[in-house]
């Protein structure tokens, strides 16, 4: 028994360990908020966690199926935001696994699953009597969702989110914003996730539910995109002080 339950630390602390993995910058809390140990495990086990975002991608996918049916074509890539935050991710830690880090697409997958993950919750709580789903389906939505904020806070351990990569997320959801609450460009309506009551219905302050849930996304790209400058930011700052230490 002894043994075993050694064996079974030692191989816990051998997934935890720092050893083989990129080096842990030197960032504020509010930068790194995840324990390194924890960034070391889902590193560990990168290619699970690959799977597991696929797996999730999926799933994404045909939830949003009806959706699909009354989306032009062309807007489709705009349309499924949640799964594509997770196909990004999984496409992020592979290229890393691979040896060829694309920066852009950390930058994307960053943004991505800080405000996907966030704003779905977000909906979910504000629209929690009226969304059309089981409370075991709620619960995993929820949950599944604030997990891809957690994962996104390993991505500095692998990324330096240099100011084009950041860039590029700017782009691409800056454009997605335009398209899913304001510009449709094709079709009747915007490409945001259907929410589970009228766009006019009453929330709060005087905002209807499309405000509210527009509000929200525009405030968390705003966020994510500035996590991520000020994470770009302390990383080259470090980079800098231990070349000079080298000098």
């Amino acid at each position: 028994m002894r043994s075993s339950e050694a064996a079974t630390g030692s191989r816990l602390r051998t997934l935890t360990s720092s050893d083989g993995l990129p080096e842990r910058a030197s960032l504020p809390w509010y930068l790194a908020p995840v324990p390194e140990r924890l960034e070391n495990l889902g590193l560990r086990l990168a290619w699970a966690v690959v799977v597991t975002n696929l797996l999730g991608t999926a799933f994404g996918f045909w939830y949003y199926r009806a959706q699909f049916g009354e989306t032009p074509t062309p807007m489709w890539p705009f349309l499924p935001d949640s799964p594509m935050a997770t196909l990004l991710f999984a496409a992020a830690v592979a290229s890393w696994k691979l040896g060829r880090n694309r920066q852009w697409l950390i930058a994307l997958a960053f943004v991505g699953n800080i405000v996907l993950g966030a704003w779905t919750p977000f909906v979910l709580l504000t629209f929690r009597a009226e969304f059309p789903v089981s409370p075991p389906m709620w619960q995993f939505l929820f949950w599944s969702h604030l997990a891809m904020v957690v994962q996104a806070f390993v991505l500095h351990r692998i990324g330096d989110f240099p100011p084009r990569a950041i860039a590029v997320a700017v782009l691409w959801y800056g454009t997605n914003l335009v398209v899913d609450y304001f510009v449709p460009v094709l079709g009747d309506h915007p490409h945001h996730t259907a929410l589970p009551v009228e766009p006019e219905y009453p929330v709060a302050l005087g905002a209807s539910a499309h405000d509210a849930a527009g509000a929200a996304a525009l405030v968390l790209v705003l966020f994510a995109v500035s996590v991520a400058m000020a994470t770009g930011s302390a990383k080259r700052r470090g980079h800098e002080t231990a070349a000079k230490r080298l000098d």
